[in-house]
């Protein structure tokens, strides 16, 4: 059996390289719990500026319910398919923020499909001592073919801004961080699958 670390960087090379030879799907979920296991056990912080930068969406897991209203299963891993293009930026800012929010800033999803480009951005905040990244996307952007077909709010985008550090973060999207490194970042979201992004340029 691959070692924990090992396997974690092997999946770094890979898409470094656009290698066709990766870690099997299975063991990339085995490692995941396993670093989401000993975080926990450590009691590991991070820092919101370790996550600053953009980063490539490289493997995901599913989630399904189990019967009878008895939870969620995690569903079976795989990487993103050559074709889509998703990547995840967070960067700082302090305008608009209360004064004793200071882990807190923008962030950017890009969905790029080659002649469809999707992009949200709107507000998040760091939760230090849960490393939890809770967000709102309350703008989007989609251009197909270089062209720009709309560029503005989202559901309810402008009042959703203002409020958001007013929300508790129950009620709004985040990420569970459990693993947070140079070169790759992993979390679990509110819906109980887990995601590993790697760093992109």
């Amino acid at each position: 059996m691959i070692e924990n670390s090992s396997l974690l960087e092997q999946i770094v090379k890979s898409f470094s390289t656009n290698s066709v030879s990766k870690p099997s799907p299975s063991l990339v979920v085995e490692a995941l719990l396993e670093a989401e296991k000993n975080a926990k056990k450590r009691q590991l912080n991070y820092c919101f500026e370790q996550l600053l930068g953009c980063w490539q969406l490289y493997f995901v897991t599913g989630t399904k319910k189990k019967r009878n209203n008895a939870g969620i299963l995690l569903g079976a891993g795989r990487y993103l398919p050559k074709l889509i293009t998703i990547k995840l930026s967070y960067s700082k800012t302090t305008l608009g923020l209360p004064p004793e929010q200071t882990e807190a800033g923008i962030v950017e999803n890009l969905v790029d499909l080659g002649i469809l480009k999707l992009v949200l951005t709107g507000p998040m905040q760091f939760l230090v001592q849960k490393n939890i990244l809770a967000f709102d996307f309350t703008r989007m952007q989609v251009q197909l073919f270089g062209f720009k077909l709309y560029d503005g709010f989202i559901r309810g985008g402008s009042e959703s801004e203002q409020n958001f550090y007013q929300i508790g973060v129950s009620k709004q999207a985040f990420f569970s961080y459990f693993l947070i490194q140079e070169e790759m970042i992993a979390a679990r979201g509110r819906g109980g699958g887990l995601a590993l992004w790697v760093k992109s340029e």
